[in-house]
């Protein structure tokens, strides 16, 4: 992967193109709320695609690599939508 590929999680700001992915995503999660879907198994679901469609795109040593630096990420805030206190 190069800079110009980075994951949503690794840009200050998100270009439109990513923007628009994102709010697809956000869509689909809302959807299947109100369709009785619990936001859990949807994000599991989600994880599942995100990874498969990486490996396939990229390979699976890149992704693995990727994958590893999230635990980091995790703890960081990195995906964190509340404020930290």
């Amino acid at each position: 992967m190069n800079d110009n590929d980075a994951l949503l999680p690794d840009l200050p700001e998100l270009s439109a193109i990513k923007q628009a992915a994102l709010s697809y995503v956000t869509e689909a999660f809302a959807e299947a709320e109100l369709d009785g879907l619990d936001g859990d198994c949807m994000a599991q679901a989600a994880l599942f695609a995100a990874f498969a469609e990486l490996v396939a795109t990229y390979g699976e040593d890149a992704v693995a690599e990727y994958a590893a630096s999230l635990p980091d990420k995790i703890r960081s805030g990195g995906f964190s939508t509340a404020l930290k206190h």
